[in-house]
Formats: structure tokens, C-alpha cells, sequence
């Protein structure tokens, strides 16, 4: 693979995990801000939809890319930065992988309470507050990760 396709992939892989996290939290808080379970049920399958097909893909491949790049750079993975965005990528990880588990279960209450014509059960509530509470370190790290890549700083 020629470094201008590997540099193409792997800026794709980072612009569909910025992008569909961002949509995927966008979707999710509008939705859950209606209190409706039927439309909070919809929306939440298309949520987990999203994140098996566009954020979980993107999520292997980001590592595989980075590693061709790096190596064909001459580049180490204890360099500076590159460190740091590996580092931070686990830190997305720790974050995204329970987000992925909380959404199964946000979409199952939802359909539940809407197959039941239910309100949003409290579970629900709590687990939604964890759900957007995990966002925030996750999607700050994503966005270290890409200041990291375009400014390649000396650490």
C-alpha cells in the first residue's frame, strides 16, 4: 500500500470516529430530551447500528494504518506523540467499549417501555446520565489524538 493510500485510510478511520461519535451523541441527546420510548428505542438502534458498522470498523483499522505509517516513517511507537496518541487511544477505548454496552441496554429499556406503553423505566435514567458522562473523556482523547497527528509535537 502506497503511503499516500495508508495516509488516506488512516485520515478517513479518524474522521468517521470523530464524526460518528459526535452524530452518535447528537442523535442520542436529542432523542433522549424528547422522553418518548419510541423514538428513543428507533434512534438508539440506529445508534448501536452506527457504532458496530462505522465507529467499531474505523476502531481496528486506526491502529493498523497508524502502525504502517509509523513504520514506513521510520518513526517508533516510543516517539513522543506517538506515544501519547497510542496512550490516549486506549483511554477512547476504555471509554467507547462500556458506551457500546450501555447503548444495547439504553435501546432494550426503551423498546421494553415502549412494547409495554411504559415512561422511560429509572434505569434508564441512570444509566443514560453514565452514558453521557463517559462521552466526554472519550471524545476529548479523540480529539488529542487528532491534534497529536496533524502537529506531531516534540515531547
Amino acid at each position: 500500500m502506497t503511503h499516500d493510500l495508508l495516509l488516506f485510510a488512516h485520515v478517513m478511520g479518524a474522521t468517521v470516529l470523530l464524526g460518528t461519535g459526535a452524530g452518535i451523541a447528537f442523535f442520542m441527546v436529542i432523542s433522549n430530551h424528547s422522553r418518548d420510548p419510541a423514538l428513543i428505542a428507533h434512534v438508539a438502534g440506529i445508534v448501536v447500528l452506527g457504532d458496530m458498522v462505522f465507529t467499531a470498523t474505523a476502531a481496528v483499522l486506526q491502529p493498523v494504518t497508524g502502525f504502517l505509517l509509523a513504520r514506513a516513517a521510520g518513526w517508533p511507537l516510543s516517539e513522543g506523540w506517538i506515544a501519547l496518541s497510542l496512550i490516549l487511544y486506549l483511554v477512547v477505548g476504555a471509554f467507547w467499549l462500556p458506551v457500546v454496552f450501555m447503548q444495547i441496554r439504553l435501546r432494550n429499556l426503551a423498546v421494553q417501555a415502549r412494547d409495554q406503553g411504559q415512561p422511560l423505566p429509572p434505569a434508564y435514567h441512570r444509566l443514560y446520565r453514565w452514558w453521557f458522562a463517559f462521552g466526554f473523556p472519550a471524545f476529548a482523547a479523540v480529539l488529542g489524538i487528532v491534534w497529536l497527528m496533524l502537529t506531531k509535537p516534540s515531547l
